[in-house]
């Protein structure tokens, strides 16, 4: 069976969708292509980096991209992970299927601490948040 080709769509593919292709690729990596994407790029975010790494997953290799790199790409899925992403995402030619699934913003919600370790949890909300969305993508995908 081919792999399902799955891109992760975010505003500046920096944290949110950079979680999601590190959890896909790490728990389903056999079953899907994983990619991701900004409508604009803001760089791999640290804190994102930091907490995925005391998961056990590596993101640190991984690139902040422009969605207009995946334009000769063959996808099956865009999922969009934040609500800018989703009001501003484009038509996809062919059978392109694209599922919202929106998930708090943690630079935004760090905002509301002063102390790292509580602007850390915010990271790490998102992030299982994130994974438990991706241990079961298999039937939100059925559902589309």
């Amino acid at each position: 069976m081919m792999k399902k080709n799955i891109l992760f769509l975010c505003t500046g593919n920096s944290c949110r969708s950079q979680m999601a292709e590190g959890w896909l690729r790490h728990l389903k990596g056999d079953v899907f292509n994983v990619f991701s994407a900004g409508i604009e790029t803001h760089g791999l975010n640290p804190h994102a980096v930091k907490v995925m790494n005391e998961a056990g997953v590596d993101i640190s290799g991984q690139k902040s991209q422009l969605l207009s790199e995946f334009d000769d790409q063959p996808l099956d899925y865009v999922i969009t992970v934040c609500g800018h992403a989703h009001e501003s995402c484009p038509v996809f030619i062919g059978d392109v299927k694209v599922i919202h699934v929106g998930f708090d913003d943690p630079p935004k919600m760090a905002l509301a601490f002063d102390d790292e370790e509580s602007q850390m949890d915010c990271y790490r909300k998102v992030r299982d948040e994130i994974r438990d969305f991706v241990a079961r993508i298999e039937s939100k995908l059925d559902n589309v």
